[in-house]
Order: structure tokens, then sequence, then C-alpha cells
């Protein structure tokens, strides 16, 4: 995937819910309040993390692993099912921070080799998004901490959605120009 099509499609993707966000703000932090003990995302976070972070074990090739691979992906999909099943408090949390790592990595790998001091916009997002995600990850009550605060207020809640739309334009912006013209 090229850094054009992944900044276009990030910020499209992290655009819509703050767009909601600004037009209906009161539908926005009800579904914010409720997404850290939110079970069916929870489901769909890990369930989806969990594939996802299979799929980059299965394309690695480390022969160190060689022989425990297969070992290796049933003691994974065991974890990210067991999860799923015993470590329901903040499921959506949790399954949202695994999701921000490996969000995280693509991000990273794509922007590698894109010759310009611009890529540095994604590479920045991708490490905010690690220490989101380990952050997360040891405390997740910390992100219903931080969606509270975000929706706490009418006027905080517009002024945030707006900021994060801002940004999610740029980065679409940079996709359709910059990154789309930059040497790789």
């Amino acid at each position: 995937m090229s850094l054009s099509l992944l900044s276009i499609l990030l910020g499209v993707a992290f655009a819509i819910p703050n767009v909601y966000g600004i037009l209906k703000p009161e539908a926005f932090k009800k579904a914010a309040t409720a997404f850290p003990r939110s079970n069916p995302w929870g489901y769909a976070l890990i369930g989806l993390s969990t594939l996802w972070f299979l799929y980059l074990v299965k394309q690695e090739d480390i022969s160190d692993f060689a022989a425990y691979k297969t070992l290796m992906l049933w003691g994974f999909a065991a974890i990210g099912l067991g999860t799923a099943f015993y470590v329901k408090d903040f499921l959506a949390v949790r399954g949202a921070a695994v999701f921000m790592l490996l969000l995280a990595k693509l991000m990273v790998e794509t922007a590698r080799w894109v010759d310009t001091p611009w890529r540095l916009v994604i590479v920045v997002w991708a490490y905010v998004l690690v220490v989101a995600g380990m952050w997360f990850t040891i405390s997740p009550w910390r992100m219903r901490d931080f969606l509270l605060w975000n929706v706490r207020e009418l006027k905080r809640l517009k002024t945030l959605c707006i900021a994060r739309t801002a940004f999610c334009v740029m980065v679409i912006l940079l996709g359709l120009t910059i990154y789309r013209t930059a040497p790789q």
C-alpha cells in the first residue's frame, strides 16, 4: 500500500466520527462514553486485532522461530480468544489499544521509504498511537477518563472534533498531493 492511499484512508476513517461529533454532539457523547465497556466493540476489535497479528506472525520470516511458528500461531490465537472470553472488563479499550499498535506498525512501515519530510506527519501520528496503545493496555480506565474529559463540555467536544477533523483533512490533502508525488 502506498503512503498516499494509506493517508487518505486514515484521514477519512478518523474524520468520520469527528464530523459526526460536530453535527450530532449529544449522540457522539453517548457513543463515546459507552465505548470503553462495549462488549460488541470489544469482540470486534479483539477479533480483528488477533487476526491481523496472526497474519503478521505468519508472514514473518525469522529462521530462529521457524520450528515454533505453528505453535506460536495457535498460542496467539488462544490468547486472543481467551482475552475475548475471560477479560471482558474494558474489552473494547484493550482491543482498541492492540489495534492502535498494529495500525502504528503499518503507518511507520509504509512511510519508511517515502522521501519527503512530510512523511513525519504520519510517523509522529503513529508514535502517538504507540504511546496511547501502550498506556491504554496497562491502564484501560484511562481511555474512559480521556473520553469523559473530551465530551464533558459541549464547547470542548466541538472544538476537539473540529481540530481532529482539520488534522484529518490535512492528512487527506497530503495523500492527494505530496505523498502521491514523493519519490519512494
